[in-house]
């Protein structure tokens, strides 16, 4: 069973950046593919970015441009980068998993079994 454990959100104004952090305990992240959704109010939780395990990146048309997923297969951690925030960044951020090595996309949070529990992301204008 994996736990991740997510951080970094906060409040910041337009234009600025963030950096969210998502720890994981309980299996190695170098071996699967990771994923960040985010959740606005009201909305379905959307698919921001994925990196599988053999390496890549994919994001979602929302912030092409504007964020960058890493690892840091040391600490076990996976980071999503966020650049030029607008207020239609506000969301729950939360990063997840299937615990196998290829992703399946970004367009349906059903397709990765495990989240952690989010870091709320505000975006003032």
């Amino acid at each position: 069973q994996v736990q991740l454990v997510e951080s970094g959100g906060g409040s910041v104004q337009a234009g600025g950046s963030l950096r969210l952090s998502c720890v994981a305990s309980g299996a190695l992240t170098r071996r699967y593919c990771m994923v960040w959704f985010r959740q606005r109010p009201g909305m379905e939780r959307e698919g921001i970015a994925l990196t599988p395990a053999g390496g890549g990146e994919r994001y979602g048309d929302a912030v092409v441009g504007r964020a960058t997923i890493s690892r840091d297969n040391a600490r076990n951690t996976v980071y999503l980068q966020l650049n030029d925030l607008n207020p239609e960044d506000t969301a729950t951020y939360y990063c997840g998993t299937d615990l196998i090595a290829w992703c399946d996309g970004l367009n349906t949070a059903s397709a990765y079994k495990y989240w952690g529990q989010g870091t709320q992301v505000t975006v003032s204008s």
